[in-house]
C-alpha cells in the first residue's frame, strides 16, 4: 500500500515551515525528526511528564498528544525560540536559581512558566505549584523550579517598569 503523506504548514520560532509527513506524525516528533530541534524532549509518550511542552497558538501544550496535522496553521514556539537576543526572564530565573538538574524536564518546565507568566505576570507560590503541575521533575524537589519562576516574574515585572517608564517620556 503506497504512503500516504500530507503537507503541514506552521510557523515554528517565527519561521514558516511546510512538509510533508504521514498524518499520523506527533508533534514532537516533527518538531525533532524533521526539524531537528531536539530542545523539546520526549519523555514518557503518554503527556504524564510534561518534558515534551511547546507553545501551540500562545497555550502550552504537551507535543506527545498533538499530531503535527493538527498545528497545521499554526505558531509554535520551542524551547529554542524562546530566547531572543537575550536570555528570556524564564531561562534567566532556572539559571540564577538552579532550577535545573539533570536538565530532562527543563525545557518542558520552562515553557509551562512562560506560558504561566503570559497569563499570569504576579503568580504566588500555589500558583507557580499549580501552574507547573504537568511537570514531572525527579532531581529538583521544584523548590529550585519555583524560585527560579519566581525570579523570571520579578525580571520581567522589571522590564515591563522600565518599558513603561519609557513610554510614558
Amino acid at each position: 500500500m503506497p504512503e500516504v503523506l500530507t503537507t503541514v504548514t506552521m510557523t515554528v520560532n517565527g519561521q514558516r515551515v511546510a512538509r510533508s509527513i504521514e498524518p499520523r506524525v506527533l508533534l514532537v516528533h516533527f518538531l525533532r525528526e524533521e526539524l531537528g530541534l531536539t530542545g523539546t524532549h520526549v519523555g514518557c509518550d503518554t503527556s504524564q511528564c510534561g518534558a515534551c511542552t511547546v507553545l501551540l497558538d500562545g497555550e502550552a501544550v504537551k507535543a506527545c498528544t498533538v499530531l503535527a496535522v493538527q498545528a497545521h496553521g499554526a505558531t509554535v514556539t520551542t524551547i529554542e525560540g524562546l530566547e531572543g537576543t537575550r536570555l528570556h526572564p524564564v531561562q534567566e530565573g532556572f539559571w540564577a536559581k538552579h532550577g535545573l538538574q539533570c536538565g530532562f524536564c527543563t525545557p518542558g518546565a520552562m515553557m509551562t512558566a512562560a506560558y504561566l507568566l503570559s497569563q499570569n505576570p504576579h503568580p504566588s507560590e500555589a500558583e507557580i505549584r499549580e501552574g507547573l503541575d504537568g511537570v514531572v521533575c525527579r532531581c529538583t524537589g521544584y523548590e529550585t523550579i519555583v524560585r527560579a519562576v519566581q525570579h523570571a516574574a520579578a525580571l520581567m515585572s522589571e522590564v515591563s517598569e522600565t518599558s513603561g517608564a519609557e513610554d510614558v517620556d
